[in-house]
Formats: structure tokens, C-alpha cells, sequence
């Protein structure tokens, strides 16, 4: 029998009661929230429970939402049971003024590499990793590049035509 979304929502449920949150399945995959203290212990219920088996980390990023206040840094988290090919989507959300979550590289040694790339390019801070530092961009980088703090363009240029990149100009 093939583990369904509601399987594994009704056991977060039973396991973590009202602290797993925000239950959605968009595009079919379930899709949920938990504290960022929690993570962790959701990871390695997610990774043990002989049913439910998420025991490879397909990806680790951050998303950046600067108008959800004290909720700004959404680290997400994509899982996979690979007996079951089954895939779901765990979130945390972090206040940006102090973006520490919890490192998941004891329990998925994928998590290294991801969780450092986060870190280069949205500031979270992964508590315990073992070698936390930029993995792409130069060390002497004092911002994060992926906030959404700066503007896309620099609005003082005046070397470039508008109208070549189909914003506005004249109509002949």
C-alpha cells in the first residue's frame, strides 16, 4: 500500500499535535510548517518512523518574505521517500535580526553544502554546522545577495533605453 499525504499528516499530527501547522498540498505534494526549534525533531521522526521513511534531503533553501515581520527567512526543506517515491515540503520561518536554525547535516549529510549556500546567500545561520562559511560568493561579501533588501535595476543609470527592454518608450 502506497504512504498518502494524509498518512503523513495525520502522523505529524499525532506525534506533534497543534505545533505542525499550515497543512496545504500544492500541486499534490503536502506541504506543512513546524517551529524552527522543532526542526530537528521533525526531521529525525520524518527520517525513523518505519512508515514514513523520508530518509533523503532532495533540497534546502531559503525563501525571503521582508513583510511578514519576525517571520521574514523561511528556511524549506524538500524530502523524499524513496521506497515509496513520495516527496513533501517542511518550512520554518526564522526573524531575520537573528536567522538561527538548527543544522541537519547529522541526519542528512546532503544538508552540508545546502545549508551552506543558504547561508552565503540568505544570512540564516545554521546552528552547529560543522564549517559555516560563503561557498560561492567571495568571503569579504558583508550582505546577503538573495534578500530582497536591494532594488533589481540601479535606478540611476542612464545608459540603457527602457524601450529595448519593452518598458514604455515612444509609439511611431
Amino acid at each position: 500500500m502506497s504512504l498518502t499525504n494524509e498518512q503523513i499528516q495525520n502522523k505529524l499530527v499525532e506525534k506533534f499535535g497543534e505545533a505542525v501547522t499550515n497543512f496545504t498540498e500544492p500541486y499534490g505534494m503536502l506541504t506543512f510548517e513546524a517551529p524552527k526549534e522543532l526542526n530537528l525533531k521533525v526531521l529525525q521522526f520524518l527520517f525513523d518512523d518505519e512508515t514514513l521513511k523520508f530518509r533523503f534531503l532532495t533540497d534546502l533553501q531559503a525563501v525571503h518574505y521582508p513583510n511578514d515581520k519576525g517571520r521574514e527567512l523561511a528556511v524549506v526543506y524538500h524530502l523524499h521517500n524513496l521506497v515509496d517515491n513520495v516527496r513533501i515540503r517542511f518550512k520554518v520561518f526564522t526573524d531575520i535580526n537573528k536567522p538561527d536554525v538548527y543544522t541537519a547535516t547529522q541526519l542528512y549529510a546532503t544538508a552540508n553544502w545546502m545549508e551552506r549556500e543558504t547561508y552565503d546567500f540568505f544570512g540564516v545561520n545554521f546552528v552547529g554546522h560543522p564549517n559555516l562559511k560563503r561557498i560561492l560568493n567571495v568571503d569579504e561579501m558583508d550582505y546577503f545577495p538573495l534578500r530582497k533588501e536591494f532594488p533589481l535595476e540601479d535606478q540611476t543609470r542612464i545608459d540603457k533605453d527602457d524601450e529595448m527592454f519593452g518598458r514604455g518608450g515612444s509609439v511611431n
